[in-house]
C-alpha cells in the first residue's frame, strides 16, 4: 500500500505545543543562572528560555491531554464509520466545517481518516502482533485510534515522534488516561519496524492472494474476484497489482458543470484543472468544496468521471423513430436515480435537447436528496417518483425514449472513493443482489418504447453483476438487442477509452482514472404491429 502524505513534523497542536521532540535540558542546576529561572512564586521558569518547552518522548505523563483537531476529525470520522455503519466521503465534511479547519488541516484529517480506513486489515494485522490480547477485546474506539497511530507511523510523512506524542494525546482527550498509556505502548511497538519489514513478516509463506490482500489492504476474497473480474472483461489477470494499487490511491475529486446551466469558472479559479475524459468536468485537489457558491448552488457538482461517461452515454445513443417519440418529445427514465448525481446530469441534458426526465428512487429521504440534485434543472424538464422501479403504472410501461438504470451492487467499483466499504462487502452480499439486479434490468426494458435505449450500469466489476446479468437478460428476451457500449462511451469521450469487450464496456481506475463503471446497452425492439403513437410529456 503506497504511504501517503501530510504535513511534515513542527506543527503546533491545540495545546500550544509542538509534537514532541526532546529538548535542551540545560547544564548546571545552581548558581545565579539557575535562579534566574525562578519566578516570583519560586517555581523554576522553562529551562529552554523563552522557546517552548519541549518535552521528550519518554515522559508521556508530560505530554498533551488536548486533541489537535485534524486529528480529531479523523477519529470522529472512524468512530462513525465504525459504530454507526456511515459512509466516510458524507461525515468527513461535516466534520471539517464543524471543526473549522482550514485547507492545510482539512487536507491532513483527509488523508488520515481515508488512509486508516483504506489500511486497516493490513493495520489490524500489524497491530494485532503488537497488543497482547485480541483485537476484538479492545475497546473500539481505542482500536481506532490505534489504527489511526499505525497510518501516521507506518504510512505517512509525520515525524515518529510527532505521530506518537499526538496520538497519546488524542487517546487521552477521547477515551482517558489509562488507554492512553497502552496506546502509547502499543505504538512503540508497531514503529519499531518499517511498514516493508512489518508486511515481509506478515506474508511469509502466504500464498499468492493472501499476500496481495496484506500488502494491498484488501480482503482475500475481493482480491480474487477483482483477479476474476480482469478476465472477465478481457485483460490480463496480471495487472491485479496495479489495480490493487490504484484504489489505495487518494483519488482526485472529479466536478462536473451541468450542461446549459453550470461553469467551471469557479473551480478553475481554485485551483482545479479541466478534465481530459469528458466536458464540463474537471479535476480538484479537494478541500471544503461546500465554500464555492457554484456548488452550493448545485450548478457545479462532484461526480466521478466514471459516472459522467455511462449518463452521457445513454443520453446520446440514437434512437429509432420508429414507435418512439421525436427528439425533441422524448422522456427519459431514470429508474434507481438515488442520490441524484446522474439525475442532475440528465435532466440538464434533457433540457437542452427539449426532453423530459422521471426520476424514480424507492426511498422517500433518497427522492428528497434527488429533488435537491434537479433544484437547477428548470422545473418543467423532470419530476420525482418515489416507488419501487420494479413497479411502475402500467400507464408507464414502454413510454420511454432512454432508461438507465443504475441497480444497487457490490460497490467494487468504488473501493478508492468509500473506503471502508472493502471491509463490509462479504461474498454473500453479491449472490443476494442478484436477483433484484435482474428484476430492475426487467423493469427498465419493460418500461422503454419499442426502439427505445436502455442502459444497464453497476459501479462493480464483478461478472456475477455485470456479464451475467447481460447474458442472462439477452438468454431470457427476445425483445432486445444488444448495442456496442464501448462505442458509445467513445461517442461521448473526449479520447478513445478501449474499455470494450464483447459489447459491453468496463472502465477502470488503473487504466482510466475512474471508478470501475459497468455499462450495457440494449434496444428495445419494436413491436410486430408497426410504431406506436409518441408517448405524452406526462409523469
Amino acid at each position: 500500500m503506497a504511504g501517503g502524505s501530510g504535513p511534515v513534523g513542527g506543527r503546533r497542536g491545540n495545546s500550544g505545543q509542538r509534537d514532541g521532540g526532546q529538548g535542551d535540558h540545560g547544564q548546571g542546576r545552581g548558581g545565579r543562572e539557575h535562579g534566574q529561572r525562578r519566578n516570583e512564586q519560586g517555581r523554576e521558569r522553562n529551562r529552554g528560555g523563552s522557546a517552548p518547552r519541549r518535552f521528550s518522548q519518554q515522559a508521556p505523563s508530560q505530554r498533551s491531554r488536548t486533541a489537535d483537531s485534524s486529528r480529531l476529525v479523523a477519529f470522529e470520522v472512524l468512530r462513525a464509520v465504525s459504530r454507526d455503519d456511515a459512509y466516510a466521503n458524507l461525515v468527513l465534511p461535516a466534520r471539517i466545517r464543524h471543526h473549522h479547519l482550514d485547507r492545510r488541516d482539512a487536507a491532513f484529517a483527509t488523508e488520515l481518516a481515508y488512509g486508516a480506513l483504506r489500511g486497516q486489515g493490513m493495520y489490524d494485522a500489524i497491530l494485532a502482533r503488537c497488543v497482547d490480547r485480541p483485537l476484538d477485546r479492545l475497546d473500539p474506539a481505542v482500536l481506532d485510534v490505534l489504527r489511526l497511530g499505525a497510518h501516521q507511523l507506518l504510512a505517512m510523512r509525520v515525524p515518529p515522534h510527532a505521530a506518537l506524542n499526538q496520538t497519546v494525546a488524542l487517546a487521552r482527550a477521547v477515551v482517558g488516561a489509562g488507554p492512553g498509556s497502552l496506546v502509547n505502548a502499543v505504538l512503540r511497538r508497531a514503529s519499531g519496524q518499517s511498514l516493508g519489514e512489518w508486511l515481509d513478516g506478515l506474508t511469509a509463506g502466504a500464498d499468492e492472494t493472501e499476500a496481495a490482500a496484506i500488502r494491498h489492504a484488501h480482503p482475500s476474497w475481493i482480491v480474487r474476484a477483482l483477479r476474476q473480474s480482469l478476465v472477465a472483461h478481457g485483460r490480463p489477470s496480471a495487472e491485479i497489482e496495479a489495480l490493487l494499487e490504484a484504489d489505495n490511491a487518494a483519488p482526485v475529486v472529479n466536478l462536473v458543470a451541468l450542461p446549459g446551466i453550470g461553469s467551471l469558472e469557479e473551480a478553475l479559479e481554485e485551483g482545479a484543472t479541466l478534465g481530459e475524459l469528458v466536458e464540463d468536468s474537471a479535476l480538484s485537489s479537494g478541500g471544503d468544496l461546500g465554500r464555492w457558491s457554484s456548488v452550493r448552488n448545485g450548478t457545479l457538482r462532484v461526480q466521478d468521471v466514471g459516472s459522467q461517461l455511462v449518463a452521457r452515454a445513454v443520453a446520446a445513443v440514437p434512437v429509432t423513430q420508429q414507435g418512439v417519440a421525436a427528439s425533441a418529445n422524448e422522456r427519459w427514465l431514470d429508474l434507481c436515480a438515488g442520490p441524484g448525481g446522474k439525475a442532475a446530469l440528465l435532466g440538464a441534458l434533457a433540457e437542452e435537447r427539449g426532453a423530459f426526465l422521471l426520476a424514480n428512487e424507492p426511498a422517500e429521504h433518497r427522492a428528497d436528496l434527488v429533488r435537491q440534485a434537479l433544484r437547477p434543472v428548470p422545473g418543467e424538464a423532470w419530476s420525482v417518483r418515489t416507488g419501487d422501479g420494479r413497479t411502475l403504472a402500467p400507464e408507464l410501461q414502454g413510454t420511454f425514449s432512454r432508461v438507465i438504470v443504475d441497480v444497487p451492487c457490490s460497490g467494487l467499483g468504488a473501493l478508492r472513493r468509500r473506503p471502508e466499504s472493502r471491509w463490509r462487502r462479504t461474498p454473500e452480499d453479491i449472490a443476494e443482489l442478484g436477483p433484484l439486479q435482474r428484476e430492475l434490468l426487467d423493469a427498465a426494458i419493460d418500461a422503454a418504447a419499442p426502439g427505445g435505449v436502455v442502459g444497464y450500469v453497476t459501479c462493480s466489476p464483478h461478472p456475477a453483476e455485470t456479464v451475467a446479468v447481460v447474458e442472462d437478460a439477452l438468454r431470457r428476451r427476445t425483445d432486445i438487442e444488444e448495442l456496442d457500449a464501448a462505442e458509445a462511451l467513445d461517442t461521448v469521450a473526449l479520447r478513445p477509452l478501449g474499455a470494450g469487450h464483447e459489447r459491453t464496456a468496463q472502465l477502470w481506475p488503473h487504466v482510466h482514472g475512474t471508478d470501475a463503471m459497468f455499462l450495457a446497452l440494449f434496444r428495445k425492439r419494436p413491436a410486430l404491429g408497426g410504431p406506436t403513437d409518441a408517448p405524452s410529456k406526462e409523469s
